[in-house]
């Protein structure tokens, strides 16, 4: 059983000792539901690994607080351990220190000033066709309904308003083959993607301000694949590029301005996914905003908040852990911010009353 009740530090340690890798995270979740499921201020609800469970208080606004269950592979650092006011273990920084403190919410805070629907899912580390809060948005859109949401994605106790747009092309050079004894009868195609890398090593990303946020974009390469064998001059290279983009552009027009850098090239899109805007103007993320306090920024990353903003629910990412330390061996979370975010939190949603 999770005992939700306790301190918040302690909920967060016995959620990091149960393992749940992507793919393997039904104990965790059939334990999430039972205590959930026991609330009475609560309705629960599971489709697969992920549980969902609401207020219906018939509050004027709801949000959406939302967590992932599942890490990484465990690489040797279970069970937890706590040194020096920090606490170690796969998941402790993302995002398992986010799914204590929204777990501990659930159970403590039945008479929310806003109707609040809690949301703990699976597969967010692996292929995005497996991620549980796509299936619940195809299965269950209802369950997603909201005003703003809160992802609680390590963020170091700091908002970070949307997030980056993100998509992968491949750049093809052709040449010709040939025996590399007689390579002057040939075209090099790996030699040839000299003027793309030269590109690429020029380029000024762009850094918009977006809803008040700077963006900071990235175009890069992340792959070259070419040749054909030890003693053939190849004929294709492929330079596969990331564009990292900030939420004012859409995906096609990411693909419009990556087609204009590499002018004369084959470009073919490999996958793309849309960015998110901020979302910090709505009322209620300016009293979330009250609430946490500190100065928002934007997120340099691609995170669940864009599954949200595709639904037209704003949201933003906000959580204890530091995502610098995410899917290290050595990953940890600072046990005070931990308590500082369920501080805040239970203040955003009390309205500062005590409950």
């Amino acid at each position: 059983m999770l005992d939700l009740t306790q301190d918040v530090r302690t909920l967060t340690a016995a959620v990091v000792d149960i393992e749940s890798v992507s793919g393997a995270e039904e104990h965790l979740a059939g334990l999430v539901e039972r205590a959930l499921t026991g609330l009475p201020h609560l309705k629960a609800d599971r489709s697969g690994n992920t549980v969902v469970a609401r207020t219906t208080l018939g509050r004027a606004e709801r949000v959406v607080i939302a967590g992932h269950l599942d890490t990484v592979p465990v690489a040797g650092n279970l069970p937890s351990r706590v040194e020096d006011g920090l606490l170690y273990g796969c998941g402790t920084s993302d995002m398992k220190a986010g799914v204590a403190v929204a777990l501990k919410l659930a159970a403590t805070v039945p008479d929310p000033v806003r109707d609040v629907t809690y949301v703990f899912y699976d597969c967010e580390e692996i292929e995005a066709a497996r991620n549980g809060l796509t299936r619940v948005a195809r299965e269950h859109p209802g369950w997603l309904a909201a005003d703003f949401a809160v992802l609680m994605e390590p963020t170091d106790g700091v908002i970070e308003g949307g997030c980056q747009g993100t998509l992968r092309a491949e750049i093809r050079v052709t040449g010709k083959r040939a025996h590399s004894a007689r390579s002057w009868f040939g075209v090099n195609a790996v030699h040839g993607i000299e003027p793309v890398l030269a590109r690429l090593n020029a380029y000024e990303a762009r850094r918009p301000v977006v809803d008040g946020l700077e963006y900071h974009e990235g175009l890069n390469a992340v792959g070259v694949r070419g040749g054909v064998a030890g003693n053939v001059i190849p004929d294709e290279c492929v330079v596969t590029v990331n564009y990292r983009f900030a939420p004012d552009l859409t995906v096609e027009r990411a693909q419009a301005h990556v087609r204009e850098v590499f002018d004369g090239y084959e470009v073919a899109f490999v996958d793309a996914a849309p960015g998110a805007r901020p979302g910090l103007t709505h009322p209620v993320a300016a009293a979330f905003t009250a609430a946490v306090g500190g100065t928002p920024r934007a997120k340099l990353g691609w995170t669940d908040v864009a599954r949200f903003s595709d639904l037209g629910v704003p949201a933003v990412n906000y959580g204890p852990g530091d995502p610098n330390l995410a899917h290290q061996q050595g990953e940890y979370v600072t046990l005070e911010k931990i308590v500082e975010s369920e501080r805040a939190m239970r203040a955003w949603l009390t309205g500062g009353r005590k409950q």
